[in-house]
């Protein structure tokens, strides 16, 4: 144990990519355990991991989100997002959060989100008068809403690393947290925009509003397909991305006429390119988890879990502490990946609900994308409004503590996540 750990840290101290970090110290651990005979077997180790059926709908989902942005979506959105909430004041803040309700079903990827709404949004946010920093924050905190109502690359991900809950049941489950997480940027930046002056529009007439939603509506129809699918029990998770995928090129070059041969090129490099990135990481984590299971990592960290407390509340509140901590210098995928085989056996040992503590880790994890230092989808939205990454940072606190009030409440209230799952059953 003591060799993965060095190993870990040195190699991660160095700047070595996550993948290569979780491959170099998941070998040296197992070395440690026992020399030769167990480092080769390996190779099989990370041939398992990415080996999974399921996971054939990793790629089919982002190629669909890409096509999705290549088609003109985002403008159609936001278009029909601006005629329900014109009136109010604060309204682009509100359709910032709106949009990325929809488009969340469509992409699956925080990061995705916050570039195809941001260089929209942001701009014109900003030309209406609304902070620059407070555009950044609001488009940032909104794009983490895409991972965890399904479809969720990192749902799938979670489920083909761990095994000890289903795709469909992480899809069901994180509907509600999701629709929590919306309401909750709702409310508070209602209360900014109230608090501050930020403007609003002019009443959208009734035919022009209709018209928005038409217009929408096939788009906003590919989470319905999807889902629709997989929950009903029409279509499997890899039958249900590639109908995804095959109805986004036709609506995208046939309805909407935005989505040519040369765009359509683009999203499969793009997709080609983030796919890599998701299975190197699946074959290195598989070598670090099987260790972890072979050393009993797992099993000592549920008894230090006990030590702290012996209430499940608390524990389950000082795992997702850890987990914030992790995710302030890790993007979400590496951090579940590294932590997801020490603390999900140790928690379901502890008597937590897999699914339970699934919702409420992926949920966790994603808030930690918006927590500095590293906090990616900040980041990238503070740079495209132009603004100082300290200024996002104060200006996203509002938000920030919101999610948290969520994550505490998905915590103490299993039903949350685990109600529409057990409506499937």
């Amino acid at each position: 144990m003591t060799a993965a750990i060095v190993a870990f840290i040195v190699v991660l101290a160095i700047g070595a990519p996550v993948a290569v970090v979780m491959a170099i110290s998941g070998v040296a651990g197992v070395y440690e355990l026992g020399g030769e005979r167990l480092v080769g077997i390996l190779a099989d180790r990370m041939f398992s991991g990415v080996s999974g059926y399921m996971l054939i709908a990793v790629p089919y989902f982002i190629f669909t989100a890409e096509l999705m942005n290549q088609g003109g979506l985002t403008q159609k959105l936001i278009a029909f997002n601006n005629a329900l909430f014109g009136r109010i004041r604060g309204a682009l803040s509100h359709v910032n959060v709106t949009v990325s309700l929809f488009f969340a079903g469509l992409t699956g990827a925080a990061i995705t989100d916050t570039v195809a709404i941001g260089k929209i949004m942001i701009p014109e946010m900003k030309r209406q008068g609304y902070d620059a920093e407070y555009a950044a924050a609001i488009t940032a905190c909104s794009s983490i809403i895409g991972p965890i109502i399904p479809p969720s690359v990192v749902m799938v991900v979670y489920a083909t690393l761990l095994r000890d809950v289903s795709v469909i049941d992480l899809f069901a489950g994180g509907i509600i947290p999701g629709v929590l997480m919306t309401l909750a940027l709702l409310i508070t930046s209602m209360v900014l925009a109230w608090r501050r002056g930020y403007p609003k529009q002019a009443p959208t007439p009734l035919r022009v509003a209709l018209l928005a939603f038409l217009s929408a509506l096939p788009a906003m129809l590919v989470p319905l397909i999807i889902l629709g699918g997989i929950l009903s029990g029409m279509t499997t998770i890899t039958e249900a991305s590639g109908f995804a995928a095959v109805y986004a090129i036709v609506i995208g070059m046939v309805f909407y006429r935005n989505l040519t041969l040369a765009k359509v090129m683009d999203a499969l490099v793009t997709t080609v390119k983030f796919s890599g990135v998701v299975f190197f990481l699946l074959a290195t984590s598989a070598v670090l988890g099987w260790f972890v299971t072979r050393s009993g990592i797992a099993r000592d960290a549920a008894a230090l879990i006990t030590t702290m407390s012996d209430i499940a509340f608390v524990q389950i509140l000082l795992v997702c502490l850890l987990l914030i901590v992790i995710g302030t210098v890790m993007d979400v995928l590496p951090a579940l990946v590294v932590i997801g085989p020490v603390v999900v056996p140790a928690m379901v040992s502890l008597g937590f609900d897999p699914l339970h503590f699934a919702i409420v880790m992926i949920v966790t994890l994603n808030i930690a994308n918006v927590t500095p230092p590293v906090g990616m989808t900040l980041m990238t939205a503070a740079r495209i409004a132009q603004v100082p990454y300290e200024r996002a940072i104060v200006a996203s606190l509002p938000f920030y503590a919101a999610f948290i009030s969520v994550v505490v409440l998905l915590a103490g209230v299993p039903a949350l996540s685990t109600w529409i799952p057990s409506l499937l059953d």
